[in-house]
């Protein structure tokens, strides 16, 4: 399958990439997903390779690139049969602390990330008691001097055992205080080397996808003043700021996983022979492929046009969380599709169909829910009232 265009700035990367994946076929993937480990290797040969880096200016050791380079580079690892799900959040959360943190941060923390000295995966946002309603965190940060004293709970928290720095939010002024209840919110970068034993617990949570997730506590964690990030009250705005990327991000995945799953699905349906006939010959075989590549293609240009905005210096935001729901439909109707062409074959392991197909079905759920996107549409660019 050939969705490649002439014009493609990336193209040398996407080959770049791909020639990368190669180093990391299917048996690399089964064999952790068996055991539920952490893909150490890949993680490292992107990181060496720079791919994780690519955000971050070059004054700080980055290749200065747009999104759309991040993009161009996750796609394509999706579209290989990886899976960046281990390391995506570092091109995202970063971004906090270029747009947001001083010179001092951006110079203490970027140059190491971009050399890969420190890992910045971690991002603890999400509670058990608020999940997507982020106002209604719990988790408090008390100033005393020049430090504060975080205690609270983070759930969901990807990656949190293999990083080196987490990106938390956390309450700074209790809701009863501030006039709305999105400020009063502040933004820190916990030096989780340090902290773990002295304030920081990790439990892992085991899920039905090889995906490194955990709760977090905080009993009494000391940060230094130093680590919050911009200006006290405001981390909510912060955050928001890299929702959009995150969600573009995880978009591209999708559609990398889509075309996988196409491609996956196109020459199974042509090797196959049943009744004395390739089963790619019939329609009820060609159609549900076919639909989800019309589907695919749908959504890639809504990734194109949230990722042209978002470098014109505009807020994509309904673009964005158009371009996740939709590239997220169309990975799930693709991974479907890929399942039923190989029949009982798209279960067995040796495939790699069904691991593929657990991953991409997070991305209805996760980093926000279908349900969630439709309710912001909704309000945001149709006017209807608030349903939440």
């Amino acid at each position: 399958m050939d969705t490649s265009h002439a014009d493609d700035p990336y193209a040398d990367i996407r080959d770049a990439v791909a020639k990368l994946c190669a180093r990391f076929p299917g048996e690399y993937w089964r064999k952790l997903d068996r055991s539920m480990e952490y893909p150490a290797e890949f993680v490292r040969a992107l990181t060496e390779s720079g791919y994780l880096s690519v955000l971050i200016p070059e004054e700080y050791g980055g290749a200065g690139l747009p999104l759309s380079a991040a993009a161009a580079i996750l796609e394509t690892v999706q579209a290989n049969g990886c899976n960046g799900a281990a390391c995506h959040a570092q091109m995202y959360t970063m971004g906090t602390v270029l747009r947001h943190g001083n010179a001092q941060q951006k110079a203490a923390y970027l140059p190491k990330i971009a050399a890969g000295e420190l890992r910045l995966q971690a991002f603890g946002v999400t509670e058990p008691t608020s999940g997507t309603d982020t106002t209604s965190l719990r988790t408090v940060a008390r100033r005393e001097g020049d430090k504060y004293i975080v205690n609270g709970q983070k759930i969901w928290t990807s990656r949190a055992e293999y990083s080196d720095l987490m990106l938390l939010l956390a309450r700074t002024t209790p809701r009863d205080q501030v006039a709305k209840k999105t400020e009063g919110l502040s933004t820190f970068l916990v030096d989780m080397r340090a902290a773990l034993g002295h304030g920081l617990t990790i439990r892992p949570i085991r899920t039905m996808m090889n995906h490194n997730t955990c709760e977090v506590f905080f009993d009494n964690l000391e940060v230094p003043a130093e680590n919050l990030i911009g200006e006290e009250g405001q981390g909510f705005r912060y955050i928001l700021s890299g929702m959009n990327a995150e969600r573009i991000l995880i978009a591209s995945e999708c559609i990398g996983d889509a075309k996988w799953f196409i491609g996956k699905a196109s020459a199974y349906a042509k090797e196959r022979v049943v009744f004395d006939r390739p089963i790619g010959r019939n329609q009820g075989i060609q159609f549900p492929i076919a639909k989800a590549y019309a589907n695919m293609r749908a959504a890639e240009l809504m990734v194109r046009e949230a990722l042209r905005l978002y470098e014109a210096g505009q807020n994509p935001g309904a673009e964005a969380n158009m371009a996740k729901m939709l590239a997220a439909d169309a990975s799930f109707e693709a991974a479907n599709a890929c399942i039923q062409t190989h029949g009982g074959f798209g279960f067995a392991e040796e495939y790699d169909v069904e691991r593929k197909f657990r991953e991409t079905r997070l991305y209805q759920v996760a980093p926000i829910s279908t349900n969630l996107i439709l309710s912001y549409l909704a309000e945001h660019v149709l006017g209807l009232p608030r349903s939440y």
